[in-house]
């Protein structure tokens, strides 16, 4: 019994096996690859740092027009500090068009954002040094006014907030047994006339409520502007 084959069809379009300039066969992109690598991690959030990808980071020196041209077509605002060598996006303020949001937020809970306060205090009070290191038991130690249930509930509280500043907000390095280092995007994160008011409400809601209620107080006074807290998680 013969076995029938599809012929090559030979009225295929020449410029399907033609060379091309893209990164791969069909590719309309016009950005680098590099550009591109480092276009997706700022969407991708929270940040970029020039210490730790020198390599992203030259290509976002390099095509930082082209990538701000780029986000504005997302309402999205490139945030750099060449002089820490860090990027960030944040969604686009203004009046005078309805701006979409591109970015998730994430509402913190209580003792998250008590620590974020505490962590950028500690960088604040070391102006002009590059680098700020601190570790656990200290920022721990800081927040003990806040407790007001019992000690193993609040501790574990604390450690499960310390893991989300290293692993999902990304606000801490390891750099050492027991030291990490606080990312200089802590000084963008929250201005000082909210972190007044965050401060204010905080110590009033450390009097007030119990422990549990404070570390479940996600839509409080107290509660962090979700667009900030965006620019940090970028879920």
């Amino acid at each position: 019994m013969s076995e029938i084959f599809d012929a090559p069809n030979s009225e295929s379009d020449p410029s399907d096996f033609e060379p091309t300039d893209g990164l791969w066969r069909g590719d309309t992109g016009q950005l680098a690859f590099d550009t591109r690598r480092v276009f997706l991690e700022l969407l991708k959030g929270p940040y970029v740092s020039g210490e730790r990808s020198p390599q992203l980071w030259a290509a976002l020196v390099a095509d930082e027009r082209l990538i701000r041209s780029r986000l504005h077509e997302l309402f999205l605002d490139l945030v750099m500090d060449k002089s820490a060598s860090f990027a960030f996006t944040r969604r686009v303020v203004t009046n005078e068009i309805e701006v979409a949001s591109a970015l998730r937020s994430e509402k913190l809970r209580f003792i998250d954002t008590a620590m974020l306060l505490a962590l950028r205090q500690q960088l604040l009070a070391a102006p002009g040094q590059p680098r700020v290191f601190v570790g656990k038991e200290e920022i721990c130690e800081q927040l003990a006014a806040f407790q007001q249930g019992d000690a193993v509930t609040f501790k574990r509280s604390l450690n499960a907030a310390w893991k989300r500043m290293v692993d999902k907000l990304r606000v801490l390095h390891k750099s050492g047994e027991d030291r990490y280092e606080i990312s200089p995007m802590m000084r963008f994160l929250i201005d000082e006339e909210r972190v007044q008011q965050l401060s204010e409400a905080y110590t009033h809601l450390a009097r007030q409520y119990p422990a549990d209620d404070q570390l479940n107080q996600t839509n409080s006074p107290s509660s962090p502007d979700s667009s900030k807290m965006k620019e940090l998680t970028h879920e």
